[in-house]
Order: C-alpha cells, then structure tokens, then sequence
C-alpha cells in the first residue's frame, strides 16, 4: 500500500497521480486530507461547490448528485470524479483508495512523497467544508 501525505499539496496534482496510481492497479492511502490545498480564489471555489451541492435533478431529485461535507468524503468524491466510474475498471481502481483526516496509527507502509508548487491563493479541503456547512 503506497501513503500519500496531503498536507500543503495542491489538490488537482495531487489527484491525478493519485488517480493514474488506482487504475495501475496499485492500492492507496490518503493521509491528512483536511490540509490539502485547493488552489485559486476562496470565495469563486466556495460558490462552485454550493451550486454543486444544490443541483437537483428534476423528474426525480433522489437520482441527483451527491457532494458530502466531510473533508475526507470530498476527497475521496473528487477523486472519484477522475476515474472511469462507470466502468468496471474505474469502480476496482476506486475500491483501491482509502482516504483518512489525519494520521492513523497503523499506517506503516511505503510514503510516496508527491511534490507540488507552493500556492500563493488557495483554500483547504478543511476550510472548505467548514463554508459549506460542517459541523466537526
């Protein structure tokens, strides 16, 4: 199992390796999911995703899209979006990934240290849960 520390990685790199690591067949861990760095305007990236969590579908709102609050559940839902999801390849390569808040304690495998441009505007994973309403 390869661990990916995501404190202070810009998300979208970050996710596409993690994501060409899934569909080689490879199985992942995501620690500290809450400290990783969606990069861009705080506030344009806030109103993306509550437009995102209010789309309903119109026949039937229960077929709708769902996007959770929880800083891990939204990682570990981007991340699905760059799978093949409705194939069978992408549905094994998601069954492969394990994202986790914070540092558990029986995690002892090989690191995988994926490297990032520091961000000069962003927002956490953490921060931005707490906008879309959050309750820790």
């Amino acid at each position: 199992m390869k661990i990916v520390d995501g404190k202070g990685k810009v998300f979208g790199r970050l996710a596409s390796r993690v994501a060409k690591m899934l569909l080689n067949g490879e199985h992942v861990a995501i620690i500290n999911a809450q400290d990783i760095v969606i990069s861009g305007n705080a506030k344009d990236i806030i109103e993306k995703f509550k437009t995102r969590r209010s789309l309903q579908h119109k026949g039937t709102p229960e077929y709708s899209p769902k996007w959770p609050r929880v800083p891990y559940l939204l990682v570990k839902r981007m991340i699905r979006g760059m799978l093949p999801f409705k194939k069978t390849t992408g549905r094994e390569a998601f069954k492969r990934l394990r994202v986790y808040e914070g540092e558990p304690q029986d995690l002892k495998g090989e690191r995988v240290e994926i490297t990032t441009r520091a961000v000069k505007k962003g927002i956490t994973i953490k921060e931005l849960c707490k906008a879309l309403g959050w309750n820790q």
